[in-house]
C-alpha cells in the first residue's frame, strides 16, 4: 500500500505525488476528490512520477471564483506544475476533469506532453442538457448529495454496489461533505461547458486518448468518438460493459489502457530500455 501526505502549493492546491519518471497528472470529476484515483496510483507509480490534486472547491483545496470559468481550473494545474518544477506533463481528466484537461490543453499547451479524456461529456443532445440542468437545480436548492443515490446508479453496476458497499458508502460521504458553493460552483460548468471552445480542439496537437464505458449513459460512446474526431491526434476507446466509474470499479482494466496509451506516444517511451520511462 502506498500511504502519501498531502502537500500544498502556495495558491492553496492540495496535492499528492508519488513514483519517478515524465511526470502524470490525475484530475477528478465533480463532487469528488484526489483520493478516487487510488487504484490508478499504485499501477503508474513504478512507471510514472503521478500526481493527484483536489480541483478547486474540493477537497482541501480552495474555492473557485464564482466568474472565473473553467480558465481558472486551468490556471490552478499550471500553478501546480510551476510549484513542482515540471514543464510539461501528460494531464488524465475524469468526468469533470477531462473538462478542466480540456481547457488545460487549450490554455496551455506548451505544458501538455499528452492528454487523456475518461467517461467525459461532449456534444449533449437537448434532452442530454435539460437532465443535466435539472440536476444543477436540485444541488443548488437541496445541497451536494441532493442527488447522490441517482448519481451512484448510474456510477456503478448493481453488482459492484453490492460487493463493495464501504467504499460506495465512502464515495457518497465525499459526496455529501463538498463545500456547498464550491460544488454548485463546479457543477454548473460541467454542466453548460461540454462544448468549452470546440471549434478550437483542433489545435491540440499532442497524443490523446479519449475513452469511456459502454453502459456510461452521461459520457456515451458516441460523445468520446466525435471529440476524438476534433483532435488530430487523438483516438477513441470505449471499455465493454463499464459504467462511469470505470477507474474506480476496475482500475486494471482502466491502467492497462493508460499504459498502453502511454507507451504508444513516444514522449513517453525509453527506446533503450523497451519499457515505460
Amino acid at each position: 500500500m502506498i500511504r502519501l501526505t498531502t502537500q500544498y502549493t502556495p495558491a492553496g492546491t492540495s496535492y499528492l505525488v508519488t513514483g519517478q519518471g515524465r511526470p502524470v497528472v490525475l484530475i477528478h470529476g465533480v463532487g469528488l476528490n484526489k483520493h478516487m484515483w487510488g487504484g490508478q496510483i499504485v499501477g503508474l507509480a513504478p512507471h510514472f512520477q503521478v500526481i493527484a490534486y483536489d480541483m478547486l472547491g474540493h477537497g482541501d483545496s480552495p474555492r473557485p471564483d464564482a466568474n472565473g470559468g473553467l480558465e481558472a481550473y486551468a490556471e490552478q494545474l499550471r500553478e501546480l506544475l510551476a510549484h513542482l518544477n515540471i514543464a510539461s506533463a501528460t494531464v488524465v481528466g475524469f468526468s469533470m476533469g477531462g473538462l478542466v484537461a480540456r481547457a488545460f490543453a487549450l490554455e496551455y499547451p506548451e505544458h501538455l506532453d499528452a492528454l487523456v479524456v475518461l467517461n467525459s461529456v461532449f456534444n449533449r443532445s437537448p434532452e442530454q442538457r435539460a437532465r443535466v440542468i435539472d440536476r444543477t437545480r436540485q444541488a443548488a436548492e437541496h445541497g451536494p448529495d441532493a442527488n447522490a443515490e441517482e448519481a451512484l446508479s448510474r456510477w456503478f453496476s448493481r453488482e459492484y454496489q453490492a460487493a463493495n458497499p464501504a467504499q460506495v458508502a465512502a464515495i457518497r460521504q465525499t459526496l455529501a461533505s463538498n463545500d456547498p458553493q464550491g460544488y454548485l460552483t463546479t457543477y454548473e460548468l460541467f454542466a453548460t461547458q461540454d462544448m468549452y471552445r470546440a471549434d478550437d480542439l483542433h489545435s491540440i496537437q499532442v497524443p490523446a486518448l479519449i475513452a469511456t464505458g459502454e453502459l456510461d449513459p452521461g459520457s456515451t460512446p458516441q460523445m468520446a468518438q466525435q471529440l476524438a474526431e476534433r483532435m488530430p491526434r487523438a483516438r477513441h476507446a470505449v471499455l465493454p460493459e463499464q459504467r462511469h466509474m470505470m477507474p474506480v470499479e476496475s482500475p486494471r482494466l482502466v491502467n492497462q489502457l493508460l499504459l498502453d496509451f502511454f507507451q504508444q506516444a513516444n514522449s513517453l517511451c525509453n527506446p533503450a530500455k523497451g519499457v515505460l520511462a
